[in-house]
């Protein structure tokens, strides 16, 4: 999103879902294959009763605890949001919450195996990067504003994902209005711990991100940074591995990635590049990208949400921005 900050204008995230909450529901990975990848898949334009307003740059994950993907914020025309929303497989529906964190933009999401619940840091607010720690406890229908004694800076595009080991969110990188980390850091449920590796991608924001059910490891790719980033990674919950794919995709930021299990991998979609909003499809299989030939798919689009919907069993993208047009669509890609 062009708008949000600057010397990198479009400085927002996207969220992953990873191993606690495909365990959660119990959804067995399936090995990937040419024929499924380049044959029957389609991405589906659905047809709700009434789609969330046109956005970009919402937070997204699904939620074991309500068994339905949660949207938070993003950014329209008019302003940033702080309206919740659930996705069901047919409908979007509001959630009326007695609690909310202020609008914004470019969080990051994950879902806790260890609290059950889900965790949201950071983000942009149209003046400010954010650094705040919020946890929604479906239960009640509320968030609840964390008071961790440590933390991550305020900053925007940070990649927060399942830890593949214990269930815990964990969290890499992200943009501060000056400066991009290569931080890594674990919620302990009431605090950031930092944690040291022994190498790391370069500082990035804004990276695709996802878990690998083949490996039980998180993948990411590229995203935004000083230095080159054009690159993949893999994190095991420990340590930090760099990968060399014999196929690799273009260099892009602000894509759409998820775990897919019937495809045995991570699908990526879209993003943007210097060269325009892409519309691409990949997957992540363990080792390398295959680009994906699906029969019909979203327009090019950056800055959409994407959470992997184990009830019915597709991956389902919502909003984005196409060329500075944003889109309220929500489409599903089924393995």
């Amino acid at each position: 999103m062009r708008t949000l900050d600057r010397p990198h204008a479009r400085h927002i995230t996207l969220m992953v879902l990873a191993t606690a909450l495909i365990a959660a529901v119990g959804v067995a990975p399936a090995p990937a294959t040419a024929s499924v990848g380049r044959g029957g898949l389609t991405w589906i334009l659905q047809q709700p009763p009434k789609s969330p307003p046109n956005r970009a740059a919402p937070a997204m994950a699904f939620d074991p605890a309500v068994g339905k993907v949660v949207l938070f914020g993003g950014y329209d025309r008019g302003g940033y949001l702080d309206d919740t929303r659930t996705w069901d497989g047919f409908r979007w529906r509001p959630v009326a919450t007695s609690a909310a964190p202020p609008a914004r933009a470019g969080a990051g999401m994950a879902y806790d195996g260890v609290t059950g619940q889900l965790v949201l840091f950071g983000g942009y607010d149209g003046s400010a990067h954010l650094g705040d720690t919020w946890a929604f406890d479906a239960a009640t229908r509320s968030w609840i504003q964390q008071q961790p004694a440590h933390g991550p800076r305020k900053e925007t595009g940070a990649m927060l994902f399942t830890d593949p080991l214990d269930g815990h969110v964990d969290m890499f990188g992200g943009f501060d209005g000056m400066l991009y980390s290569n931080a890594t850091w674990r919620w302990t449920g009431s605090d950031w711990n930092r944690l040291r590796t022994t190498d790391a991608p370069a500082a990035r924001s804004a990276a695709a991100t996802g878990l690998d059910p083949e490996t039980g490891q998180v993948v990411l790719f590229a995203g935004l940074g000083s230095l080159r980033t054009d690159d993949t990674w893999t994190w095991d919950g420990k340590r930090w591995t760099p990968r060399s794919p014999t196929q690799q995709p273009p260099w892009r930021f602000y894509a759409a990635a998820d775990v897919v299990p019937s495809l045995g991998g991570v699908v990526m979609f879209g993003g943007a590049s210097p060269d325009g909003d892409l519309g691409d499809t990949w997957l992540w299989s363990g080792s390398d990208w295959t680009e994906l030939s699906p029969a019909t798919s979203p327009s090019p689009r950056e800055s959409a949400a994407v959470a992997y919907d184990p009830a019915s069993g597709e991956l389902v993208l919502v909003g984005g921005q196409s060329f500075g047009k944003l889109s309220h669509e929500t489409w599903t890609l089924a393995g």
